[in-house]
């Protein structure tokens, strides 16, 4: 590994509320508005909160992880820099493609979502009905919306980096809003009553309470992925690196609070006959929880706009994660060269983004049901890398005990070892039958896809780039004072 560096060709645009709306807002996207009611039906109220506090304290320590790497080696490509100075070029590639997979599939996802939502607001929207895939019918307006948006949203990411962060702030901030007069209209207007039938659900018994907790718990990680998207553009941010870790982590703490209040919330304004009315029509329980609170309908359409907000935010984190990564193998000689491409203006990674985007723009003619199957394949290679990472962690602590590391871990082997175990969990669930989470043949066709692509790619790069294949050069690293501070204390103390 070459001990050479070199100066970041990206500008650093990117403050600490930047970061942290883009990770927040990845984070929080349509589920709070469209599952609630499945989460409440899984676990029960207090059930379900409970389950995401858990699964919240799990993600917790893969982010502990990624808080200390991205401090540590705050370069483009978060996982992919982390990996191959742990495991190498290998490593690298197999933990690199498999998150790309994961954002890939959520971008496409919400190319979908957007449309359909606006049919939920507007239901004379959809107009001139063109077939059906897999049960779901495609319309002329509803297509034409999916790919005009998708085309924008390609553009906003060309435009830089700071433009999508003003983007994400505006939208972000709506979400939190709309959540919050939420959350705090239920404490006005809700009734302890409606809890207490619904806290939890199983036969009474503490063994079978308990094992409808961990339902919710080992689902809720899929609706945490987004944290990972700050280390993808750690090399635009500007400011202390000890607090790049702060923020990552206080993002997942936000998120753990806003859906474990939002399902509570609900919980006190519809009772169980209430939640499975609207389970059984629109499916929307959050915004008919709001519309029973004011007692209009229109009102339900608020919540609405805050998932629409909610889709538009993941959308654009997982551009910017995506492209970041692309460019991270195509810089290392993984993929095509051409994917390095920065734009000349903007300095953002042209060809990675258009890649991206003119996939989006083409992934609704496949239909919802598709690119949910896209979606759940992602997620694996998501927790994929999230376990390389963890294992990342732990060799990095041996291999280079005397790495800088601005924001530092206490007890790294609990930590490391607690990651490990639980994204390693995560894969198992995918692999074992009947778990709830165990991917569809479908989905294992377009993750065995996908894998076939990688392994082309790494075969044929492999052999036009030969040891140049993964090769890596660090960046220059600014430290700022208050990291200077820290690094000094630590030094210190040994």
């Amino acid at each position: 590994m070459s001990k050479a560096k070199k100066q970041s060709e990206f500008t650093k645009v990117l403050s600490s509320k930047d970061i942290l709306v883009i990770a927040f807002g990845a984070m929080i996207g349509w589920g709070w508005v469209i599952s609630t009611g499945d989460w409440i039906h899984r676990g029960g109220v207090l059930g379900a909160a409970i389950g995401f506090i858990l699964g919240g304290i799990m993600i917790f320590f893969v982010g502990l992880t990624y808080a200390e790497l991205t401090s540590a080696m705050p370069q483009c490509g978060g996982e992919h820099v982390f990996s191959y100075k742990a495991m190498g070029a290998t490593g690298s590639f197999i933990c690199t493609w498999g998150i790309i997979l994961g954002y890939v599939g959520v971008v496409c996802f919400e190319a979908c979502a957007f449309p359909t939502i606006v049919s939920y607001i507007f239901p004379s929207f959809l107009k001139g009905y063109l077939y059906t895939v897999a049960g779901f019918d495609i319309y002329a307006s509803w297509l034409a919306l999916a790919v005009v948006t998708a085309a924008i949203m390609m553009y906003i990411n060309i435009l830089g980096a700071k433009t999508a962060a003003k983007l994400q702030t505006v939208l972000t901030a709506i979400i939190f809003s709309v959540g919050m007069a939420l959350i705090l209209t239920s404490t006005v207007k809700g009734e302890v009553d409606n809890i207490f039938p619904q806290m939890f659900v199983g036969d009474g018994s503490a063994g079978s309470t308990l094992k409808h907790i961990l339902h919710v718990a080992v689902m809720t990680p899929f609706f945490f992925i987004g944290f990972d998207v700050i280390p993808q553009a750690a090399e635009e941010i500007k400011g202390s690196l000890k607090k790049i870790g702060k923020i990552l982590i206080f993002s997942i703490v936000m998120a753990v609070l806003f859906y474990s209040f939002v399902i509570i919330a609900v919980g006190f304004l519809l009772n169980p006959a209430e939640i499975n009315q609207s389970m059984s029509g629109s499916g929307l329980v959050t915004a008919d929880a709001m519309s029973k609170a004011y007692g209009m309908k229109a009102v339900s359409n608020v919540v609405i706009i805050g998932g629409l907000c909610g889709i538009i935010t993941s959308w654009n984190s997982f551009m910017i994660g995506g492209s970041r990564a692309m460019y991270s193998m195509a810089d290392s000689n993984m993929i095509p060269k051409a994917f390095a491409k920065l734009h000349p203006k903007y300095k953002t990674p042209v060809n990675a983004l258009l890649l991206i985007g003119i996939i989006s723009m083409l992934s609704p003619l496949a239909g919802r049901q598709m690119l949910v199957w896209v979606c759940d394949a992602g997620n694996l290679g998501c927790c994929l890398a999230y376990c390389m990472v963890s294992i990342s962690f732990l060799m990095l602590r041996k291999k280079a005990p005397d790495m800088p590391r601005p924001y530092r871990v206490k007890h790294y082997k609990f930590v490391g070892l607690t990651a490990v175990i639980m994204s390693g969990a995560m894969i198992f669930l995918y692999l074992l039958p009947n778990s709830g989470s165990t991917l569809t043949k479908e989905e294992w066709m377009i993750a065995g896809a996908w894998s076939l692509l990688g392994l082309i790619f790494y075969i044929s790069n492999k052999r036009k780039y030969g040891e140049e294949f993964g090769h890596h050069i660090d960046i220059e690293i600014e430290f700022s004072e208050s990291d200077i501070a820290s690094l000094e204390r630590h030094a210190a103390t040994q």
